[in-house]
């Protein structure tokens, strides 16, 4: 079941306190849902990104952020907003993996430090407690305005749907006790999203909510977007073919600008 609602036209986040929802004739309480945030070095952007998750923390649900060792102020910045912050090895699947074990919610989303959530986010993932999928993600949507930034965005979200396979950028989102009977992320260096959504497909198709998340575009600004493009289907067309994780993410790091990340 794919959500149908249009994209906003604000990236403002309207979210009400946890409420209670009547499926055929009986009162179902709305999912707890925990935001898990992975950071590193992002003492630029980490305030903005956890200030438009306040509305969610009021409203009952929690925001765990989890640093793999930022030298910067991103820990100091980020402690008085999130309800906790963990400390992991670096690496997105490790730390995420880390924030799902000290989660206490129904669902875990797993969002990116550059990335927002949409108006009605709350909404979409109760309609997805109530339904037979057992994960979900979100459309994209890059921040930049250069009209090619909407070229990129539809082709990853009509790929996302064709194939079934969600990257981090889209907020994948899950139901706890999914994610506990797979075990969670591959401790890998780069593809752990993919590798997840693979096996979590043969779980159930994806719910995808066409709302989207605004992710910064600053990686496709620093690198260029065409260079960007080439780079990240290079990367995925040699995971595909068998090449180590490892050998890609040394690649990746080389090209882009957190290279420790």
């Amino acid at each position: 079941m794919d959500s149908e609602a249009e994209p906003p036209g604000t990236e403002s986040i309207n979210v009400t306190a946890r409420k209670s929802r009547n499926v055929v004739g009986e009162t179902v309480p709305e999912p707890k849902v925990s935001i898990i945030v992975p950071v590193w070095q992002e003492e630029a952007s980490i305030e903005a990104t956890l200030a438009n998750l306040q509305p969610w923390r009021k409203a009952g649900h929690e925001v765990i952020v989890v640093d793999g060792g930022s030298e910067d102020r991103t820990r100091e910045r980020a402690r008085s907003l999130c309800d906790r912050l963990l400390t992991s090895p670096p690496g997105r699947a490790i730390q995420m993996n880390t924030g799902a074990a000290d989660a206490r919610g129904d669902l875990l989303l797993f969002l990116h430090a550059d990335t927002r959530l949409p108006t009605g986010a709350l909404d979409e993932l109760g309609g997805f407690y109530h339904s037979r999928r057992h994960w979900g993600r979100f459309n994209v949507r890059l921040s930049g305005q250069r009209p090619l930034y909407r070229t990129i965005a539809w082709f990853m979200n009509r790929r996302s749907r064709l194939t079934g396979i969600a990257t981090g950028d889209q907020a994948i989102f899950v139901r706890r006790s999914v994610f506990e009977a797979l075990r969670g992320f591959a401790p890998l260096p780069l593809m752990e999203d993919v590798e997840f959504t693979r096996r979590l497909k043969l779980v159930s198709p994806p719910y995808c909510v066409r709302q989207p998340v605004i992710t910064d575009s600053r990686r496709w600004d620093a690198g260029g977007p065409w260079r960007t493009i080439f780079l990240m289907w290079r990367l995925r067309w040699r995971y595909w073919r068998g090449e180590s994780p490892e050998t890609l993410a040394r690649e990746y790091r080389s090209n882009v600008r957190n290279p420790g990340f």
